[in-house]
């Protein structure tokens, strides 16, 4: 079942996180509560879970930007696709991503995107047939104070 990540699961989605390309949780802190705070207090920021059997599997989050082209209408940006190792090929992240365009759409966005670092077949076929293409957009990534 998908759902809009809850205050109480941020422990279980830091350890997916594990998955994806962190290679520690971090440490609870003040400041890791405040951003935590602002991402569920924010209508704009859907942090997406898919639970099976009480255990947060899958993941990803929708942002809705707003913007001033396209008559006005807002994009959403999909970001940190992960599912966990021992549950992957069952279409769980497929059904983050179909919730996340739902949002999408009912947000009047005219576009989602979504950046992958892999290059591997496989991932770059799992975002195709969820309906992403990589021939319509050039994408530039500048990463600061890494």
């Amino acid at each position: 079942m998908v759902r809009e990540a809850k205050r109480e699961d941020l422990g279980e989605i830091l350890k997916l996180y594990l998955y994806l390309h962190e290679e520690s949780v971090p440490e609870p802190s003040e400041y890791l509560s405040a951003v935590w705070e602002q991402i569920v207090s924010d209508r704009n920021h859907h942090l997406l879970v898919n639970v099976i059997d009480g255990k947060i599997v899958s993941s990803c989050v929708c942002v809705i930007i707003l913007n001033l082209t396209r008559n006005v209408r807002p994009y959403a940006f999909v970001e940190n696709v992960v599912t966990h190792a021992d549950y992957r090929g069952h279409g769980y992240a497929t059904e983050c991503l179909e919730f996340a365009k739902s949002i999408a759409e009912k947000s009047n966005c005219y576009k989602m995107m979504l950046l992958t670092g892999s290059k591997k077949k496989t991932t770059l076929d799992f975002y195709k047939n969820a309906g992403y293409n990589c021939a319509d957009k050039t994408a530039f990534i500048q990463w600061l104070n890494m």
